[in-house]
């Protein structure tokens, strides 16, 4: 067989490329020793047994749960049910909450972290609804995954950003949710580049003045809050927040474009994270986070610098579509059988993007089987109708 693939431009044009680059090894570890790490992990369908694509969906659990035990087993805690699992894109409340309860099942069987998204996503879409059912939603959720023995992770709501009409709405929403808890929670912010549904989140003309409204819940509620996610996908505005933060709130870094910075951190603190890109690059990532363990700062730069401009391009606009190209890296590495996605969403990528992406996984070492990576990705193309 050929050594090289011939992959597409965004013009059309094909090009030749040959695989150079070897995988990274892999570590086992239970843990990070100075930096809290969870990964946000990405659902498998079941396209064999999935009679309405677009509308309905199976989950294949023994591959859902197989990629959460390879995440804990290189020191990740798993964030689930969260964006990246494409909760509000095709995973509804019945099935995020079915995952959570086999995902929590398995954390607890080998000792292992995950915490879980609470939302409101059952309530009907487009439903103009009161700030009482916005709140009885995530209390309902909530409920539900702390019956399981779950950590809760209270994730921003669409139905919260649609009915609010100032900093005060989504206080009160917040407190009243916060005051019923059983255990400190990670608040969620997700920017509009990620959910647009999300935009003025917090209230406010600014995101400046949003974060002033977010701080003063967290100061208000600091003994429930075990610390904030927030994806904006700016680092100077997460650093400006990291160093307002009540003492013992940490910040989980959701920031999939300067993770490498914001971990690393600087001589007034760190982020720790929660990370969609984790899903794609957990080798190089768990090996970075080892070596910061260990003080070897050029280590770190050298595992994470080739992985960063394959997070970039994952992520690029639209943002919200990233999780194609998480799928689709877990597909060429053989987590998985098939390029299939929940509502169809494999198609939202094109495939000059996925060549790319191909590219920039093998630059960064996160090919595991080059050969194997190759074989499928030819078959993408083939289908693609690259000859």
């Amino acid at each position: 067989m050929e050594n090289f693939l011939k992959l597409v431009r965004t013009d059309g044009t094909l090009y030749n490329y040959t695989p150079t680059h070897e995988p990274l090894l892999l570590a086992l570890r239970t843990s990070f020793e100075t930096r809290i790490a969870f990964a946000a992990a990405h659902v498998v369908v079941d396209p064999l047994r999935t009679a309405e694509p677009l509308t309905q969906a199976v989950i294949d659990w023994e591959a859902t749960l197989a990629y959460r035990e390879y995440l804990w087993s290189l020191g990740f805690g798993v964030a689930e049910a969260m964006d990246t699992a494409q909760r509000g894109m095709g995973l509804s409340w019945p099935l995020a909450l079915e995952l959570i309860q086999r995902s929590t099942a398995a954390a607890k069987a080998r000792g292992a972290v995950v915490a879980s998204g609470a939302g409101t996503d059952h309530l009907p879409a487009g439903k103009q609804c009161t700030l009482k059912e916005v709140t009885d939603a995530y209390l309902e959720q909530c409920e539900a995954i702390e019956a399981v023995g779950g950590r809760i992770i209270l994730m921003a709501s669409r139905a919260l950003a649609a009915v609010a009409r100032h900093a005060e709405d989504y206080a009160s929403v917040y407190a009243a949710v916060l005051r019923q808890i059983r255990q400190p929670v990670i608040l969620h912010w997700l920017g509009p580049m990620f959910d647009p549904a999300l935009h003025g989140y917090w209230g406010g003309d600014t995101i400046a003045a949003a974060m002033q409204n977010c701080l003063g819940v967290i100061r208000a509620h600091k003994e429930k809050i075990d610390g904030i996610k927030i994806s904006l996908l700016d680092a100077e505005l997460e650093i400006s927040m990291r160093r307002d933060l009540p003492a013992g709130v940490r910040m989980y870094t959701g920031d999939d474009f300067n993770y490498d910075r914001l971990i690393l951190g600087d001589e007034q603190g760190h982020s720790d994270a929660l990370l969609g890109i984790f899903d794609a690059i957990a080798p190089a990532a768990s090996l970075a986070l080892a070596a910061l363990d260990a003080s070897d700062v050029p280590r770190y730069h050298q595992l994470l610098a080739p992985a960063v401009p394959l997070s970039r391009h994952i992520f690029a606009s639209p943002t919200q579509h990233y999780k194609t190209g998480v799928v689709f890296l877990a597909f060429l590495n053989g987590f998985q059988s098939h390029f299939h996605m929940l509502g169809g969403l494999q198609s939202a990528r094109s495939t000059a993007h996925l060549c790319e992406l191909f590219i920039l996984a093998d630059q960064a070492g996160m090919l595991r089987d080059p050969v194997l990576a190759m074989q499928r990705m030819r078959s993408f193309l083939l289908l693609a109708g690259v000859a």
